[in-house]
């Protein structure tokens, strides 16, 4: 059988239901993340967003027979480290049935070519440590690894909420005096 035809493009609001489905996939193979269609359509809606309000961010979707079988997500950061602008690829992933036809390879030069365009200078992802097929893929393409390692902290209560901050925390331009508990 030969390759897929494949066709690489930026993702649409009307992606996200193929998006959802990736995104249990590859949490399906992650340890640090547990799946919430709930949370992670939020999230899409989020990277998605308005077109006049993405240019910190993109979607790049692989489509085979008017279906998502691919995508990876990548948003603009600055570094003090490299003087600029880099990029933080978010979330890579490829159908299972469509792995090692070249899918992969194509949304990596997609976000390689938007990386570029965007004047950045790096890119940088989070690969889970176990998911070997994974980090190979990457090797191949010229990745390396880092002797950094990630580091989280997630805070409770819901995304804008300031009373689940610690009393300590300040924000520019603004008081912010936040209660804590005894």
């Amino acid at each position: 059988m030969g390759m897929p035809e494949i066709i690489v493009r930026e993702a649409h609001s009307s992606d996200i239901d193929d998006l959802v489905r990736l995104l249990r996939e590859l949490f399906s193979i992650e340890e640090d993340f547990a799946f919430s269609e709930l949370i992670q359509r939020r999230g899409l809606k989020l990277m998605i967003g308005d077109q006049r309000d993405r240019g910190d961010r993109v979607i790049i979707v692989a489509e085979n027979n008017q279906k998502v079988v691919g995508m990876c997500s990548a948003q603009l950061l600055v570094s003090t480290a490299e003087g600029g602008r880099v990029v933080l690829i978010e979330d890579m992933v490829v159908a299972r049935s469509f792995r090692g036809k070249g899918v992969g390879r194509k949304l990596l030069l997609a976000i390689e070519k938007w990386t570029k365009e965007n004047g950045a200078n790096r890119l940088q992802l989070l690969a889970d440590r176990n998911n070997i097929q994974a980090l190979g893929f990457y090797q191949k393409r010229g990745w390396t690894t880092t002797k950094l390692i990630c580091l989280r902290k997630k805070w409770p209560g819901k995304p804008g909420d300031v009373r689940s901050l610690p009393s300590t925390v300040a924000i520019p331009g603004r008081s912010l005096t936040t209660k804590t508990s005894k």
